[in-house]
């Protein structure tokens, strides 16, 4: 027959048995704060864009899956702006600035080139200025946050569809405003597996080689 153990007191331990059991405390205490940090550290990337996303905070676009039914006579100037971060391509975009109404919808292109003699993979992050048009500049279709692969000595075009939303017009902090600048730059994309393999997942609209004809690819 087993017997039931009981913890004492800590009034009934001596000092070094308190010390232990206070030892022991803190030792489980820091190990479930390090597992907690793992997780964190993990989760923060993806929950970060999620909720950015979501709510359009810090200059990200938002993600729409069908343009407003109303539509405005008031006209928003969008400008363009490309970077590259670490990657050996060139990046440009194939209009400066368009002037689209309010509520209707916009097509813009971005231009990579891969002037090298190798594949390289890339993923565009995005954001508008000012950061209040967040909520507000939307896209329903865009080449961003999936990698991106051009292959040597190609040219690729990317479209951008997007739309401000009305309620632009209606915002104490944007309905003043006349101009979003909506800027793109790419990075090298990081392994997307458990193997370090970049999933590509290439979606131009026109691909051909530098210096050459249209190719029948993409």
């Amino acid at each position: 027959m087993s017997r039931t153990r009981t913890k004492k007191p800590d009034s009934e331990l001596t000092p070094q048995e308190l010390a232990a059991r206070r030892n022991g405390k803190v030792a489980l205490i820091c190990v479930a704060a390090f597992f907690g940090m793992v997780g964190a550290a993990y989760a923060a990337v993806p929950l970060y864009k999620l909720f950015c996303q979501a709510t359009g905070f810090d200059g990200t676009v938002r993600k729409a899956e069908a343009k407003p039914t109303k539509i405005l006579d008031r006209k928003v100037t969008i400008r363009f702006d490309a970077n590259i971060r670490e990657l050996p391509w060139q990046f440009q975009t194939m209009q400066a600035s368009q002037d689209v109404r309010i509520g209707d919808t916009g097509l813009a292109f971005f231009k990579v080139t891969n002037p090298t003699d190798k594949p390289q993979t890339g993923r565009a992050l995005y954001n508008v200025v000012p950061e209040s048009a967040g909520p507000y500049f939307q896209k329903l279709e865009c080449f961003c946050f999936s990698s991106q692969t051009i292959q040597p000595h190609q040219t690729v075009e990317f479209p951008v569809v997007y739309f401000v939303d009305p309620q632009f017009a209606d915002d104490p902090e944007t309905k003043d405003r006349s101009e979003i600048t909506l800027s793109y730059t790419f990075f090298p994309a990081v392994g997307d597996d458990k193997n370090g393999k970049v999933a590509a997942a290439t979606t131009p609209r026109i691909v051909e080689p530098l210096g050459g004809k249209p190719s029948r690819g993409l």
